[in-house]
């Protein structure tokens, strides 16, 4: 391979950081089907926000090009994949978008290229499932014609001090020379460096288990906080107890949404139970965050009528409904799940969020939310995302007297709540 002329197939909240931080040494195009999403991009501005509107301009008048025309990528020869891997609603994962953006490198892939899968897989996916696809499309044939690698995404959305060059890279390659070339172009850009992993099921693998890890310490947590509950003691004053232990893991309970810690175990638990074992513990962490919406609804409907208020047609508002902090992203938020279990009262649901955009949660969810602060009072009020201008509001501007504050994230001062996780 001579020049390195990248593409990066998925311009979302993975793919455009990674094709603006290539683009500063190599000759980049970001490839989206979606056309609108790439007219605004070339305008210079990123919805999602992980890439500031400055560096984005920036790389644009250095030559950094997204297009939606499959014409435009043909001559490029080192492809990275970086599109969504959800589950479906049976919690079953979903290949489609990478069955989808295999075509595409299969339709312009040439011989001695490369592809790059950095989409969160079970292990296997990517030698098993998408390049025989590539070879299919293309007629070429793998590890002869063409060669592929895995580098797992570690995006962090909304992070700002932890972007896509200070978090240390995971890369593999199908072949041992493949690897080296992957990790040497990767490492070229990623300043926190590189981990060449032996193999690229090793690499996925690598990725799965880190936030299915993670799942499972919050789901013990969450489970933590239903059992102190009943006991009548406070789990953020016992956490920070804890904490004064140096080994002890600093996990706190809350909802576990979004497009990472959310899914990822299903992949795992489906790849587990395909070999003949059934996942029990990521099963059973799965389950126990998957309820925590529901469980945050019942508890303040039974602090409502501990304080007499009226339940039914009562006005309760919710704060935040992306799914992480200072992060335009609902996808797979929790917060819904408070929502719907609360709609079974009969009540008067307000949502605001400052940073969600309203016509995707309609979209997707079908509710309406705000971004603009109501001026009614309410019955009860839910503080469900730690976003830092939410932080700031007066909130018992927006109480009634007789009313009931509920702080999911625990970041609120406990004398003037009623619960909290």
């Amino acid at each position: 391979m001579s020049e390195i002329k990248i593409c990066v197939i998925g311009l979302g909240y993975v793919g455009l950081p990674l094709a603006r931080l290539f683009s500063t040494k190599y000759k980049t195009i970001g490839f989206d089907m979606n056309q609108n999403r790439v007219k605004a991009l070339m305008g210079g501005h990123d919805a999602t926000l992980e890439v500031s509107d400055e560096l984005l301009q920036t790389a644009i008048k250095s030559g950094f090009v997204c297009t939606s025309n499959i014409e435009d990528i043909r001559n490029c020869n080192f492809y990275v994949v970086a599109v969504p891997t959800p589950v479906d609603e049976n919690n079953n994962p979903d290949l489609t978008p990478l069955y989808g953006a295999s075509t595409t490198v299969g339709k312009v892939i040439s011989k001695g290229d490369i592809v790059v899968y950095e989409s969160t897989v079970y292990p296997g996916v990517t030698e098993d499932e998408c390049i025989p696809v590539v070879e299919k499309v293309s007629g070429l044939k793998f590890n002869r014609d063409f060669f592929a690698g895995y580098s797992p995404e570690r995006i962090n959305p909304g992070d700002k001090l932890h972007t896509v060059e200070k978090i240390k890279k995971v890369t593999s390659g199908s072949t041992p020379e493949t690897g080296k070339k992957v990790n040497e172009i990767y490492a070229s850009v990623i300043t926190a460096g590189t981990h060449l992993a032996p193999s690229i099921k090793v690499a996925e693998a690598a990725k799965v288990i880190e936030n299915s890890q993670r799942d499972i310490n919050i789901a013990f947590v969450n489970e933590l906080s239903k059992i102190f509950n009943k006991m009548g003691i406070d789990t953020q004053e016992v956490l920070e107890a804890a904490s004064t232990k140096w080994n002890f893991l600093p996990f706190k309970p809350g909802l576990v949404g979004g497009h990472c810690i959310g899914v990822d175990p299903y992949y795992l638990a489906q790849c587990a139970q395909r070999h003949g074992y059934n996942p029990e513990i990521i099963l059973a962490g799965r389950r126990m965050n998957d309820g925590m919406g529901e469980y945050v609804a019942n508890e303040v409907i039974k602090l409502m009528l501990k304080k007499g208020i009226q339940v039914l047609s009562s006005n309760i508002l919710i704060l935040g409904f992306t799914f992480k902090e200072n992060c335009p992203d609902v996808r797979n938020t929790k917060v819904i799940d408070i929502y719907k279990a609360l709609k079974s009262y009969n009540l008067n649901i307000s949502v605001y969020d400052p940073w969600a955009n309203p016509e995707i949660a309609k979209r997707e969810y079908g509710i309406e939310i705000t971004n603009e602060l109501p001026e009614s009072k309410f019955d009860a009020l839910i503080f469900a995302v730690a976003h830092d201008k939410l932080k700031e509001l007066e909130i018992d501007k927006l109480l009634n007297q007789r009313h009931v504050l509920y702080d999911v994230k625990g970041c609120l001062q406990k004398e003037i709540i009623d619960g909290r996780l």
